[in-house]
This record gives structure tokens, C-alpha cells and sequence, in this order.
């Protein structure tokens, strides 16, 4: 589906360490020999590179996985065979998520220098404020993207993706169509994750085949590893911007971004690694209030512009404000002047000006300001997650292209 072969030819994920927080990671699984550094446990078992699930193992293998045999021709093969994977492993066994394992093993993966961080899991108690949401802005401060999967429960995108900055990933299958179960909402991008085989130790073949958006996510977080070699001087912000950007609806017409389902559309490494695409502003196009949600970050017109922008608005807002009070200063000279004359002609000649005693009434006679009319509108776009999930603005108001694979 993504011609990996050709992709290759551009980026393999050399030097890019992938954090994947999860149930462990196989290190003796022969398709992931010398793919795994030694990671940290937060389960109390102590050893990150056992998986007793399975699930960890997978998403690594999705990610980095270089098969085995006679160049490689077994197995399973990720979309960033050269990438790193630092495994991190968190109590997954509960109904509930570890959610200290999980703020803690973030933490430990940017200090260790992981650059990517993928979250195939969902945890309610990750919400805004939470230890995990601040772990996870502690991450994009420290310039590492965060890659979730969006949740398979055919509800609203769940937390951690549901947090700013997050790339939420939702599934499509092997028609690039959406996956019903895939949770909808402030999706990012979407990828495969339907049918897709991977490494499972649990299993007696050493494979399984799996469907949700764990998957997709793992594919994600392959293909910002693929840009993060490629493109080692753009900060985490601009590689989420070419993500977005190089992604398409392909044959879903007529949809508009950010669409519930898709998001900006399905992520696609070539287009991602090739595309000419401008740099754009360093901040996370994804974060509320970022200045990159302006129009002209869309058009990959760069920061300055915004900026400028802004300045010129500022500059005539101000520009009005001294306008109307030099009117108002004016229109209150004459009409003292105007009272003055009025006055004097109403009083002849006795007393001349002034001589009436008393004071000019101070009120200017203008009614009373309206509103302003500024309001807070409903949200029109998508339901809100779980625990009130904030929603995020548009990043980017052009299209993504329909262009390719």
C-alpha cells in the first residue's frame, strides 16, 4: 500500500529513536534483533525488553521492523526498518491504564532522546491537566512529536490523542476506506490499520494479524520517523505540518478538512518525504493558539506573514481608537464653541458672554456604546471527547492535495 521499496530509496529512519510506551518489547524477536535499546519498566517486573502481551511487540515491529532471512524476505518489515525503538513498559493488564507508568515513561523518553513517541493505547485519566497531559507537553516542549491512536470504540477520539498538540490517528483498511470502529473527532491523519500482520511473541507462530487503530498509529509514528531522518533541522512542529500537508482524501471527494473521520487525510511517507513543502512556522500547528492556525501558514506562506498581519491589524485598531477620539475631541471643541456663540446672540449684548452664570452641562448627549458583538459560538465541528476534551482549531485551511500515493 505505501510502496515501501520507494520510500526507502528517500529515508529508512536512521538515527531517529522511536519511544514506544506500551506492554513491552521482544528484543529476541528475530525481526527486531538490534532494533531495541534496553528501555525502562514502570510494571515493577523490571525487564522493558519482555512483552507478555504481545501488543508492544507489535507496534515496534510496524515501526521498525527489518524481517529476517536472506535479506529480510521473512517476516515483518516496518516503514522505518532503521529507526531505534526505546521501549517503555507500562501496566496495560487493568481495565485502567497505569497512568503514572505512563506520565513517567514519557518523561524518561524525551530525557533519553527520543525525538518520537507513539501511544497505540488510550487512557481516560490522561486528561487535560493530568500528570500524563503534562508528561506529554513536557514532550513537545522538548521538541518530540507525539503520535496516539484515536481509539476503537466507534466513539470520540479518546485521551491521549484528544490532547493539544497530539497527532490523533485514525484507521483506514486495505481499500483506504474508514474503519468503522475507529473513533472520530480531532483525527490528524489516518493510516492502515486493518488486517495488518505483525509481530506477536505470545503467539505460536511468532505473527498475528490484528485490526484498530494501534496499527495506524505505529504507521504514523514510522513515517514521522522516516521525516525526522530525512529532515533533522525541522522541529517537531514543521514535521507534523508536512505530515499534514502531504496527506490526501485520495478517493474520498467532496470531504473537507479537518474531516471527523480522516482528518487532513491518509498519511503518505512518499508524498511526505518529497513534496516540496515550505518549512512553515516552528510552533505545533496542532496547538490551540498557535500562531500557524492563520491562513497564510496554510498557504505555506511562513511565519512573517502572520506575523505582519497581526502587526497591521494592531497598528489600525489603534489607528481607529486615536481617529475616533481626535472626532470626539473635535466635535466637543465646536459644540463648546457653538454654545458659546449661542449663548452670546440669545444674551444681546448684556452681560456679554458667560454672564448668564452656571456651568455647560458635561454629558456629550451620545448614546450609550452597544456591544461589541464578540461571543462564544457554539462548536459546530465534531462532539467532545470523552472528560471534555478541548477541541483544536483548524491548522491549516487549505486542502490537503489528491495527488498520488
Amino acid at each position: 500500500m505505501y510502496d515501501a521499496a520507494k520510500v526507502w530509496k528517500t529515508a529508512q529512519g536512521a538515527g531517529v529513536t522511536v519511544a514506544v510506551i506500551d506492554s513491552g518489547v521482544d528484543a529476541s524477536h528475530p525481526d527486531l534483533t538490534g532494533q531495541v535499546l534496553q528501555g525502562k519498566d514502570y510494571t515493577g517486573a523490571g525487564e522493558p525488553t519482555e512483552d507478555n502481551d504481545g501488543h508492544g511487540t507489535g507496534m515496534a515491529s510496524l515501526i521498525a521492523g527489518h524481517g529476517h532471512g536472506a535479506n529480510g524476505s521473512a517476516g515483518v518489515m516496518g516503514l522505518a526498518p532503521k529507526a531505534k525503538i526505546l521501549p517503555v513498559r507500562v501496566d496495560t493488564t487493568e481495565d485502567k491504564l497505569d497512568t503514572a507508568g505512563l506520565a513517567a515513561g514519557v518523561r524518561y523518553a524525551v530525557d533519553q532522546g527520543a525525538s518520537v513517541i507513539n501511544l497505540s493505547l488510550g487512557d481516560t485519566s490522561a486528561y487535560p491537566g493530568s500528570k500524563a497531559a503534562k508528561a506529554i507537553a513536557y514532550a513537545q516542549q522538548h521538541d518530540v512529536v507525539v503520535v496516539a491512536a484515536t481509539g476503537n470504540d466507534a466513539g470520540n477520539v479518546s485521551y491521549p490523542a484528544a490532547l493539544p498538540g497530539v497527532v490523533a490517528v485514525s484507521a483506514v483498511d486495505k481499500a483506504l476506506d474508514f474503519w468503522s470502529k475507529s473513533n472520530t473527532g480531532n483525527v490528524t491523519v489516518a493510516a492502515p490499520g486493518v488486517e495488518t500482520v505483525q509481530a506477536d511473541p505470545t503467539s505460536s507462530s511468532g505473527y498475528a494479524q490484528a485490526d484498530g487503530t494501534s496499527g495506524s498509529s505505529a504507521y504514523v509514528s514510522a513515517i514521522v520517523a522516516l521525516l525526522r531522518s530525512k529532515y533533522p533541522d525541522l522541529t517537531a512542529g514543521q514535521i507534523i505540518n508536512r505530515l499534514i500537508k502531504s496527506a490526501s482524501f485520495l478517493q474520498h471527494e467532496g470531504k473537507t478538512a479537518p474531516d471527523k473521520e480522516l482528518g487532513y487525510g491518509i498519511a503518505r511517507p512518499g508524498t511526505a518525504l518529497t513534496m516540496n513543502i515550505p518549512a512553515g512556522p516552528k510552533e505545533n500547528p496542532l496547538t490551540k493558539g498557535s500562531s500557524s492556525t492563520s491562513t497564510n501558514s496554510a498557504a505555506g506562506s511562513g511565519d512573517n506573514d502572520s506575523v505582519s498581519q497581526a502587526k497591521k491589524k494592531k497598528k489600525s485598531s489603534s489607528g481607529g481608537i486615536l481617529l475616533i477620539a481626535g472626532i470626539a475631541a473635535a466635535v466637543l471643541v465646536v459644540g463648546g464653541i457653538l454654545f458659546v456663540v449661542l449663548r452670546s446672540r440669545r444674551n444681546g449684548n448684556n452681560g456679554g458672554p458667560g454672564s448668564g452664570g452656571g456651568t455647560p452641562s458635561q454629558g456629550t448627549g451620545y448614546p450609550p456604546q452597544p456591544p461589541t458583538g464578540y461571543q462564544q459560538y457554539p462548536n459546530q465541528g465534531y462532539p467532545t471527547p470523552p472528560s471534555q476534551a478541548p477541541q483544536h482549531p483548524n491548522p491549516y485551511a487549505q486542502q490537503p492535495p489528491h495527488q498520488g500515493q
